[in-house]
């Protein structure tokens, strides 16, 4: 794929409108400097200096799409608290479409903190609890999503591993997705094993797919496009599955897309440093579904999903790419391609 393809694939996207469901959360990251170790305990003290807020979990995916989709829509579940508000505040300061969304009572926003200093992160701090929406709810996002079907070009599942997520709640909506000829993409979580039959790809990383697969995890011994255990895994996800593609995320070793009807093929990294790998799963899934729907090949729409994941690891923070970035990284590592 050349510079001129690239920018011919994201010319279609801002016309296409994309569904992200599954859970979310508001990430917090408090930047600040240490200067001395605490004398109540052998920690560091952290003098903040500021606070940012970002939509995180399956609101990165939609943040990351809408740096190129004009139409991004997202189902999931707020609570009724100050964490639930400056969510829903962020999403609509960046035109997500939060209609079908749930505000519900009973449920606390997932809220996670993450203290860095001197661009390392010291700890973080979870606020959140494993909760399942109700009955009711289930069938509310049934109804909405399946209503929306007929505008959307994807649907994207991104599970956390929360609890939003469900097999009930996946099958139907994928279901009529699948039947309207339409993408349906899913990035799965370890911890919440669910049956993704029939998706059009499913994107784990390399310890997720070796888990799904039922083969013990082990250290890569050798470079991906060799790593035998690694294909194993690969073609067992697409049969167990049914999918038309697996792409396994490796990390600082690339990207591997399995398809149904071709060999696996290896995709490089593109990133030049890495300071923060949080959210680039959520990049990856949300790059690869938008080279499909703007008529990107798997391989051209995996290597999008490359560069992207690469700029956003380059970064501090819940962070996104632009078309102007993601460009630039194209074009910085076209020699290499």
């Amino acid at each position: 794929m050349d510079l001129n393809r690239l920018e011919q694939i994201l010319d279609r996207a801002p016309s296409r409108r994309i569904t992200v469901i599954g859970d979310l959360m508001l990430d917090e990251f408090v930047w600040g400097k240490v200067g001395r170790i605490s004398p109540e305990a052998p920690v560091p003290v952290v003098e903040v200096t500021k606070e940012s807020f970002y939509a995180g979990g399956a609101a990165n995916v939609a943040r990351n799409l809408r740096e190129f989709v004009d139409r991004v829509a997202i189902i999931g579940r707020f609570g009724k608290d100050r964490s639930g508000q400056q969510l829903q505040e962020l999403l609509a300061r960046q035109k997500i479409d939060t209609s079908n969304a749930i505000e519900d009572e009973s449920f606390r926003t997932i809220l996670k903190t993450r203290i860095i200093a001197r661009h390392q992160q010291v700890v973080r701090v979870d606020r959140e609890q494993f909760s399942t929406p109700s009955s009711q709810q289930i069938q509310q996002v049934v109804a909405a999503a399946q209503n929306d079907i007929p505008q959307t070009d994807a649907v994207i599942f991104e599970d956390y591993g929360k609890g939003f997520l469900s097999t009930e709640m996946v099958s139907q909506i994928a279901d009529r997705t699948r039947s309207a000829g339409k993408i349906v993409a899913a990035d799965p979580n370890s911890e919440h094993q669910m049956d993704w039959h029939g998706a059009t790809v499913v994107t784990p990383n390399r310890a997720e797919a070796f888990l799904a697969a039922g083969i013990p995890v082990r250290d890569p011994n050798t470079i991906p496009p060799h790593d035998i255990e690694l294909r194993r895994v690969g073609e067992t996800l697409l049969k167990k599955w049914d999918t038309n593609y697996v792409l396994i995320t490796l990390g600082e070793h690339g990207m591997m897309l399995f398809q149904q009807d071709d060999a696996p093929h290896y995709i490089p990294t593109k990133a030049r440093q890495v300071f923060d790998v949080s959210g680039a799963g959520d990049t990856a899934v949300a790059l690869f579904t938008l080279g499909l729907v703007c008529g990107a090949t798997p391989i051209e729409a995996a290597e999008i999903a490359n560069h992207g994941s690469a700029v956003v690891v380059s970064k501090l923070g819940t962070a996104t790419v632009t078309r102007d970035e993601l460009i630039a990284n194209f074009h910085e590592n076209s020699d290499h391609d």
